[in-house]
């Protein structure tokens, strides 16, 4: 049975943790293999790496290191974890993937999404996601619902950087669907707990 290979994107507060945790299980009582992980991260270096960019001042890194940062941790996640899963037969459901550089360091940014380009091609190359779902909610929304869950030495380095910039990877993340048309669904975030799910459910069962 070949891998299937999901990513779960979208802004602060918009529910991805939670319906990667839901879908998983519903996968897992079909009699499916789910291999749930998430960017940065995903290993070791790349949990390494999430710490430098999730934590401290806003303006730590440009947005070019960030992009980098993210990209190193990629392409260890990918040839570590995501590609031996797929390779298995595994479905992969990952928070966060490539969609996330190009919304938050290039739109919200301000990175050259060429320079972004470059890097997608030569890590990702053609392990691109079959089916991304992509959570849209009010950036305000969102931002009140992170602040409300968040803890002390939370990762709320980009919760920080304001609401225009969230608005940014908002339209980002939007754009990003109007041109992958054929990859990635908008799922509306608003919605309860439970439709956002059937939503989810209604894409990834079409995939799958």
């Amino acid at each position: 049975m070949a891998g299937q290979f999901i990513t779960f994107e979208g802004g602060e507060g918009a529910g991805k943790s939670t319906q990667i945790r839901r879908l998983a299980e519903r996968l897992s009582n079909l009699g499916r293999d789910v291999v749930v992980t998430r960017e940065p991260g995903g290993t070791p270096a790349g949990e390494a790496v999430r710490r430098l960019l999730v934590s401290g001042d806003v303006s730590r890194w440009s947005p070019l290191a960030e992009a980098l940062l993210n990209y190193a941790a990629r392409e260890q996640h990918l040839r570590e974890v995501i590609r031996p899963a797929l390779a298995r037969g595994n479905v992969v459901l990952c928070d966060r993937f490539m969609d996330s550089t190009r919304a938050y360091q290039g739109y919200a940014g301000g990175c050259a999404q060429d320079f972004i380009d470059t890097l997608e091609a030569s890590v990702v190359g053609d392990t691109l996601p079959g089916l991304t779902l992509i959570f849209d909610l009010d950036p305000a929304l969102g931002l009140a619902r992170a602040k409300a869950r968040a803890e002390a030495g939370a990762e709320d380095r980009y919760e920080r950087k304001g609401l225009a910039f969230h608005q940014g990877i908002r339209e980002g993340f939007r754009d990003i669907a109007r041109r992958n048309p054929g990859r990635c669904r908008l799922i509306d975030a608003g919605q309860t707990v439970d439709r956002v799910a059937e939503d989810v459910w209604a894409a990834v069962s079409g995939v799958l």
